[in-house]
């Protein structure tokens, strides 16, 4: 899907490939549709993306000819059901960079990976014979940002409130980066995890790593990164980053609802107590007691996804076949377009850099006197989709003295043609309230 030799150099040295995005559009039958009487221009990808015919049919396909349980069968449908689960987990775990299959778990979604590590956290601080680097008490020390996604800030506090263990956090400079000035004062021989967003969902800033990895690392700390927004946009690949953990969710990078997945080392998943307990967990059960399964399926408790398993790993093939490098570069320049043509719209503030390096395909804005649900109403009527509201990360609002934003997201297979329709459904919002 990415056109045959269409690579353009922008800068010495470097060559840009470029995307076939009408191919890539013809994947995607919604974007076809009208709304309110107009050609939809879906910009809300950062919520939730679209999916293509190819993952959609090809979970049509599994439950109609490959429907079973997973796992313990020795019958055909059984056999073919574990090798779509199974192999959909070495699909997503090879897309990341992962040493093993093993060492990435399915969940539901970001929110309950992130509560799995949590819960792990203080597990192993009621038992004194846990993993030290798992265990939490008074004078530990937990890092989060300001910046964070609700889902990577209260189960830190609820760790921390029920461990007595300190939470702390680094600022948002004006611009809408992370403050990393006072790192070593943060990130200190107390702290037992930093964990922060590697792409902002309202900002859209892409946080730098390297610096935090290396402090962590000198400090004996753990290290988890939030990469909902940036593993569907970016090559990813944990052994760069020197992570312990990482979250993602599958329906933000062309796959299902329902699924999710934690990345960590397998040497901490073997340390690190169950979250759930019951069936397809255990080794052995006994009414005094019970042997856990090795991981990953020590967190997978209960019939998990399957279908939708299989779906995410569809669409990391579709991903692969366009490749993570073109779709970076499509949505950098689309967002240096967006950048430029929402700086002109009058009474609009940009929340977050206002450049589009350091930066993801979520752009964020203010219109004077105009409150973002009226702004979102009027631009659905024009049949432009955005999110409007806190984005679940009520703290950044705070920072920049909002209550809210609008926010456009773009993927893949949007299009300039489309933030050129953004643009003009906001001049018709200033005309509607002006």
């Amino acid at each position: 899907m990415t056109t045959p030799g269409a690579a353009v150099a922008t800068e010495p040295g470097i060559a840009v490939p470029r995307l076939d995005v009408a191919a890539i559009r013809a994947d995607f039958p919604i974007l076809d549709r009208e709304v309110n009487g107009h050609r939809l221009v879906y910009l809300d990808s950062a919520a939730t993306s679209q999916k293509p015919l190819q993952v959609v049919e090809a979970m049509r396909d599994f439950a109609l000819t490959h429907n079973a349980n997973v796992s313990r069968s020795v019958h055909t449908l059984g056999t073919e059901a574990t090798e779509g689960y199974e192999g959909a987990r070495a699909k997503v775990a090879a897309f990341i960079g992962a040493a093993r299959p093993e060492e990435l778990v399915f969940t539901k979604n970001s929110t309950e990976s992130v509560n799995l590590v949590a819960y792990a956290m203080l597990a192993a601080s009621l038992d004194p014979k846990a993993d030290p680097r798992l265990r939490l008490g008074p004078g530990d020390e937990v890092v989060i940002s300001e910046m964070e996604h609700h889902s990577n800030i209260v189960p830190w506090q609820l760790l921390c409130e029920r461990t007595g263990a300190t939470l702390k956090w680094f600022g948002i400079t004006e611009h809408g980066r992370l403050d990393l000035s006072n790192l070593d004062e943060v990130v200190t021989e107390r702290t037992k995890l930093v964990s922060y967003v590697h792409q902002s969902n309202l900002l859209g800033t892409v946080n730098p790593t390297v610096a935090v990895a290396q402090r962590v690392r000198e400090v004996g700390a753990l290290l988890m990164l939030d990469a909902s927004q940036s593993v569907p946009h970016m090559p990813v690949d944990v052994v760069e980053l020197d992570v312990d953990f990482l979250v993602f969710t599958g329906h933000k990078m062309l796959g299902p609802t329902g699924i999710g997945a934690l990345y960590a080392r397998h040497e901490l998943l073997e340390a690190m107590p169950p979250f759930l307990g019951g069936g397809s967990m255990i080794e052995t059960v006994a009414m005094t007691g019970s042997t856990y399964a090795p991981p990953p399926a020590k967190f997978e408790a209960g019939t998990p996804p399957i279908t939708e398993a299989y779906g995410l790993g569809v669409a990391v093939d579709y991903l692969q076949r366009v490749g993570m490098d073109a779709i970076k570069w499509h949505e950098k320049e689309l967002t240096a377009y967006a950048l430029d043509a929402l700086v002109t719209v009058p009474g609009l503030r940009i929340i977050g850099p206002e450049v589009a390096v350091g930066r993801g395909g979520c752009v964020s804005f203010h219109l004077d006197g105009i409150h973002p649900h009226d702004v979102g109403q009027v631009l659905d009527a024009e049949g432009v989709e955005v999110r409007v509201g806190h984005h679940c990360a009520k703290p950044t609002c705070v920072r920049f003295g909002v209550p809210s934003t609008t926010r456009a997201s773009f993927y893949l297979y949007n299009t300039t043609d489309e933030v050129d329709a953004l643009i003009t459904a906001l001049d018709k919002v200033r005309k509607v309230f002006g």
